[in-house]
């Protein structure tokens, strides 16, 4: 039976109202929408908001914007400052600087990380934190590897994600292909994603587990000027060491730099993310 919200205590209400925010980022939901959910004043709504807000900004949680008039509401943006990105990236260097991690062409094993519900989470609003105030309509990524990661950061957008798969599978329907060349080893390779999948025009965001030259990359982003859509940025949970490096404008949030001589040193550093989003930022 659906809970009864009307004559709540103002304690209760604004739990209800932080966790309904949570759920619903880069939403605009009107203060009406909670006026008739709490049985309450919208002067009451908007001292509550405010309270929201102030906590939000104070813990580093988002942002709470408040818009007047009939079509305005209320738009919660997720956020991370930059003294708890530092102080995260740190502790996945950390976690990840093991050199039993090291696979053999020097990659390094992450799916332990990439299925922590805590770092997803943590990782989802990380990455979300440098596209406020862009409009994205979708997150893209490869099977298989990247998926939980898409799925983190597009729950904090607030928008689907959609899989690129090499082989066409009779349950995705009609297929649109691009072929790409991966990078240090120049193969041709196949990639693929239903026409259902993406609408044309849209604006997309690419994720993706770990990152050599970027060829897997190049071809996503071949595929959305296939559907007539735009690449509004790429980021990566790790880069690795490559001769070869055919992106120029990416977010890492680690660099893992292998060995692949002796199959175990490993050294992890903070990527490019920090510099891009806070140095980059203090200096305009």
């Amino acid at each position: 039976m659906p809970q009864d919200h009307s004559k709540i205590r103002r304690a209760d209400r604004l739990v209800d109202m932080s966790h309904y925010l949570l759920d619903h980022p880069r939403e605009l939901i009107s203060l009406t929408f909670f006026s008739d959910r709490y049985d309450a004043a919208k002067s009451s709504i908007s001292e509550d908001l405010a309270i929201i807000r102030r906590a939000y900004r104070t813990r580093g949680t988002g942002e709470v914007k408040t818009y007047p008039g009939a079509a305005g509401g209320v738009y919660y943006t997720p956020l991370m400052g930059e003294e708890e990105a530092r102080t995260f990236i740190d502790s996945i260097c950390e976690k990840v600087r093991d050199e039993s991690r090291v696979l053999p062409g020097g990659y390094v094993y992450l799916s332990d990380l990439l299925g922590d519900p805590q770092v997803l989470r943590q990782t989802g609003r990380l990455i979300t934190s440098q596209y406020v105030g862009t409009e994205i309509d979708a997150v893209m990524t490869a099977a298989t590897k990247g998926i939980p990661l898409a799925q983190a950061v597009a729950e904090q957008l607030n928008v689907p994600f959609v899989i690129v798969r090499d082989d066409a599978k009779v349950t995705e329907g009609s297929m649109i292909s691009v072929n790409y060349l991966t990078g240090s080893s120049k193969r041709v390779e196949k990639m693929a994603l239903s026409k259902r999948s993406l609408q044309a025009g849209a604006r997309v965001l690419i994720v993706d587990d770990f990152m050599k030259a970027g060829g897997t990359i190049q071809g996503m982003q071949a595929l959305v000027r296939e559907f007539a859509g735009t690449v509004v940025g790429t980021a990566v949970f790790a880069e690795g060491r490559s001769d070869v490096r055919l992106l120029e404008d990416y977010t890492a949030l680690l660099h893992v730099d292998t060995s692949i001589e002796s199959g175990q040193s490993i050294q992890v550093t903070p990527g490019n993310y920090l510099t891009e989003i806070y140095e980059k930022k203090d200096e305009k």
